[in-house]
């Protein structure tokens, strides 16, 4: 490489936290918590990624509270998941990378069914996907949400993480401020885009303050999330303008699309309505085939196809630094990035298929990834997230067909070896 400040895999400063190199596991939902806890599958799911050569791994979706749950199994950040959050730092730390819990409450996209209690969202609110009736949420139960945050990432603290990444997109309850379809409120919440942004400020700056400069904060946001009369890019520009002025945050990970409606808006790529079908209750299953493309919605992939909106936010931002996402397969795609303006980027599913893709590409730059954006991977998050075209991820290690055994004058039964 004949321009040093473009290696992607130098190391680089994210707030106080020095990382080997530029890129990031994204957050992609695990589904190895079944309890809600820390488990060896989970472990060893992160360890792959930073013994793969990736400068930090990001621990997805782990709820500020029960109510703020998106699906079963996620982790709550509180005491109870604090020894084995612990463990799972340490595990990343022995490799040398660094490890990131994602922060969020589920709001509009959260089930009675699970979490027990009627969703919340800036105002009443049906779930386009689900049909659930969202109640509007109270003034003082926002505070109560900021509160959860703070707390929430003391936990990380405690745990060792070097970073913690607020979820303020797809929808979820803060991103839902920022959205004028969804937050039709009459006070400081509700209005224009400022009155709009001030729950994800207040959050920012709640962990802020509670972190120190101990650990960095990053904030996933929205930059459109593909819903007509929603968040948009002009607005979207606007709250990263004012959270950048703030000085809470240390990176800002651009994002798009929703958990709401058209999900495949953030992921491109084929529809996989035949797999997401298989997984429904029987009584869903032909609705889902019938209308699943369509409640889905379908987009083309192509690489770097979130660069195109994300560049708009390189001259807006002054002070925090930027975190690529989407559509990122290789070695030049990194240098693009970098010479876009970017700081750092993030990979998710050509992780998923290949762990160990950064080393590989620092071992041979034309290395390429081998996804092929099938979309498969997003019906696994309904049992355990992996890839479906690598067996060892779907089936776990084969035992051998024959293995010797063990000499004769051994006492007991022959044990395969």
């Amino acid at each position: 490489m004949n321009d040093p400040s473009l290696n992607p895999f130098a190391p680089a400063r994210l707030g106080p936290v020095r990382l080997r190199n530029r890129v990031i596991k994204a957050a992609t939902s695990e589904g190895r918590s079944p309890e809600g806890l820390v488990t060896d599958d989970l472990i060893d799911f992160h360890v792959s990624f930073a013994r793969g050569g990736v400068g930090m791994t990001t621990v997805a979706y782990c709820c500020v509270s029960k109510q703020g749950a998106s699906a079963p199994g996620q982790i709550v950040m509180d005491a109870k998941a604090l020894p084995g959050l612990t463990k799972l730092t340490d595990a990343v730390h022995d490799t040398g990378a660094a490890i990131s819990a994602q922060l969020g409450h589920a709001g509009v996209v959260a089930q009675k069914k699970l979490t027990g209690v009627t969703a919340v969202a800036p105002s009443r609110f049906v779930n386009p996907t689900s049909f659930a009736y969202c109640r509007e949420i109270h003034r003082d139960e926002i505070f109560t949400v900021i509160d959860q945050f703070g707390a929430a990432a003391q936990v990380a603290v405690d745990a060792g993480f070097d970073a913690v990444e607020l979820h303020f997109g797809h929808l979820y309850l803060p991103s839902s401020f920022l959205s004028p379809l969804i937050n039709r409120r009459k006070d400081e919440y509700g209005g224009d885009i400022d009155n709009r942004s001030r729950f994800v400020r207040q959050i920012a700056q709640r962990v802020r303050d509670v972190v120190g400069r101990r650990i960095a904060v990053i904030a996933k946001l929205d930059m459109d999330d593909g819903l007509p009369g929603s968040i948009w890019i002009d607005e979207a520009l606007r709250t990263a303008q004012l959270l950048d002025i703030d000085g809470t945050l240390d990176a800002v990970e651009l994002t798009q699309g929703s958990s709401v409606f058209k999900p495949m808006y953030l992921f491109r790529g084929d529809v996989p309505v035949r797999e997401f079908a298989r997984v429904m209750p029987p009584a869903l299953r032909p609705g889902v085939r019938v209308m699943g493309k369509w409640a889905m919605g379908s987009y083309p992939y192509e690489d770097l196809y979130m660069l195109s909106a994300a560049r708009q936010f390189v001259p807006v931002i002054k002070n925090t630094k930027l975190i690529l996402l989407g559509g990122i397969t290789n070695r030049e795609h990194l240098e693009t990035g970098i010479r876009e303006g970017f700081d750092f980027m993030a990979m998710g599913r050509a992780l998923l298929r290949e762990p160990d893709l950064v080393n590989r590409m620092i071992e041979d730059p034309r290395a390429r990834s081998r996804c092929d954006h099938n979309n498969k991977c997003m019906v696994t998050v309904f049992t355990r997230t992996h890839c479906v075209l690598d067996p060892e991820q779907r089936y776990g290690d084969a035992a051998p067909l024959t293995a010797p055994m063990k000499p004769a004058q051994t006492e007991g039964p022959a044990v395969i070896s």
